[in-house]
């Protein structure tokens, strides 16, 4: 899976899920902010990339994944 198709999935889910336009995610963007996640919203979050790409995100990892462009990196880099 290319990065161009992770971004591409990971904003449709994302926007279906919490109700936002794509256009406002950005690489550099806060997920918290343009998700406006709470707490119960961030475990929805991890489970939907769970569920969606088979990968386990730690919670020592969560502190990592703070904009967009992290959670991409991140979905790609765990990829197999």
């Amino acid at each position: 899976m290319t990065r161009e198709e992770i971004i591409e999935q990971v904003n449709s889910m994302l926007a279906e899920e919490f109700e936002v336009e794509q256009s406002e995610f950005t690489p550099d963007a806060s997920l918290k902010e343009t998700l406006e996640l709470d707490s119960i919203n961030l475990v929805d979050l991890i489970a939907l990339v769970q569920m969606n790409y088979k990968i386990t995100i730690p919670v020592e990892d969560l502190k990592k994944i703070q904009t967009f462009g992290n959670l991409y990196d991140y979905i790609e880099s765990h990829l197999a």
